[in-house]
């Protein structure tokens, strides 16, 4: 299919998957999630694509959920026309994601939050430059339940998740690789080269191996917990929107969070 919000680039056994909306902050449309999970197939389908890089163009991997868009095309949804559109493009999308029969490498700098967050967290690794950081701020701002996909316990631990959603803080790079959500961390004009590097040294492997590998550690997760708790956290989250307080944050109108939202990629 022809793209038009991502961009896709091949060297040798590597795919990289670009967000290619730099002039929004990469925020993550409906246009573009659906093109992404569209790439996402064709790359697991292409027997010479190894491994896959997600990344963004431009000074940030992506400021999160489209909501300009969101508010021009589904402030008026039901809460049945919202789940489905949920369920769809944040649940099913993120979860074919972490499902990927081949090793995946989030390339993150500048902002990735919330939307971007959940992207880059359903990929195996993650590589960040040295200015990237992470945010899931819709508690505060939106008055929802966290994002839609509940990774933060598991990607940076129970105690840092519950701080990190009640204050809706920023979280830098350094302190990202510290608790382990994020592999390595390198200068801005270094991400490019250092994660085609360990894309390329993955490829390497044998890729039935890789992707037996990938299922063993998934199930490990899945043993723990993983999938059910995400499924029951989206339930909750559809919850979040019927709420007054949500209510009330949609009366006084989006467009103070969508600014706020833009303070965060400052």
């Amino acid at each position: 299919m022809a793209y038009t919000q991502i961009a896709i680039e091949r060297a040798g056994a590597v795919t990289t998957i670009l967000h290619d909306r730099p002039e929004m902050r990469n925020a993550e449309s409906s246009t573009l999630l659906d093109e992404l999970d569209a790439a996402l197939a064709e790359a697991a389908a292409d027997d010479g694509v190894r491994v896959v890089i997600i990344g963004g163009r431009g000074a940030h991997f992506s400021a999160g959920h489209d909501l300009k868009e969101g508010q021009e095309k589904r402030q008026g949804f039901s809460v049945e026309q919202r789940w489905a559109y949920e369920e769809k493009r944040y649940l099913d999308y993120s979860l074919r994601i972490w499902d990927f029969p081949k090793p995946t490498i989030a390339m993150v700098q500048g902002a990735c939050i919330a939307g971007g967050f959940m992207v880059a967290n359903m990929c195996d690794l993650i590589v960040a430059s040295d200015d990237a950081f992470f945010a899931d701020p819709v508690c505060r701002t939106l008055a929802a339940s966290a994002v839609e996909v509940l990774l933060h316990p598991w990607v940076m631990g129970l105690r840092t998740a519950k701080e990190f959603l009640y204050t809706g803080r920023r979280m830098g790079a350094a302190e990202a690789k510290q608790l382990g959500m994020v592999n390595r961390v390198v200068p801005r004009a270094e991400l490019e080269a250092a994660t085609m590097a360990l894309a390329e040294e993955i490829a390497a492997a044998p890729p039935f191996a890789l992707k037996l590998t990938k299922r063993s550690l998934n199930r490990t997760a899945d043993i723990q917990g993983f999938r059910n708790a995400i499924q029951a956290h989206f339930d909750t989250h559809q919850l979040s929107h019927v709420t007054e307080e949500f209510a009330r944050t949609r009366a006084a109108g989006l467009a103070s969070a969508i600014a706020r939202g833009k303070a965060q990629t400052a």
